[in-house]
């Protein structure tokens, strides 16, 4: 295992670690078609309205293109294509949360941003195995809110082998 590959898996271990010892851990919720997933806030870097994206040839289709944040190309993913998701129909532009990624900027590009919410161990599940493999291979688990669930995004994996 390379030690990149060594640092995303303990970047995640230590943030599992964290949300199971029962102290509170913030999240930014975005909703990707009409489901609610969470970003630790502490890997959120920025919160972008629509940007203008440059399309990047021969890039992996999950790659929407590249994006200059002042002075910094940031890659710019696609996360409906990226979970398998067919594209928006509607008008509403879209809305991106920028990560950091093995000192790679990343442009998540989502449907929409909501809160910050602190949330407690005791709500918090592993992934259900009925959750879709591919939602499964990114998240971290779940928790469970009044009205719906919280997947929380695994940000290494879902940008693992997405380069463009």
């Amino acid at each position: 295992m390379t030690t990149a590959a060594n640092a995303n898996t303990q970047e995640t271990q230590d943030l599992e670690a964290e949300i199971a010892s029962g102290s509170a851990k913030d999240f930014l919720t975005i909703t990707i078609a009409d489901q609610m997933f969470g970003i630790p806030v502490l890997q959120v870097q920025d919160v972008l309205g629509s940007q203008k994206v440059t399309k990047i040839p021969l890039a992996p289709r999950e790659v929407a293109g590249a994006l200059n944040l002042r002075g910094r190309i940031v890659t710019a993913i696609n996360v409906r294509e990226r979970l398998g998701l067919d594209p928006r129909l509607d008008d509403e532009e879209d809305m991106s949360v920028v990560v950091e990624h093995e000192n790679e900027l990343y442009s998540l590009i989502i449907d929409k941003v909501g809160d910050v919410l602190s949330l407690k161990n005791e709500n918090y599940e592993n992934n259900p195995a009925t959750l879709d493999s591919v939602w499964r291979e990114i998240s971290m688990g779940i928790f469970r809110l009044e009205s719906q669930l919280l997947v929380i995004l695994d940000v290494p994996k879902l940008l693992k082998g997405v380069h463009a």
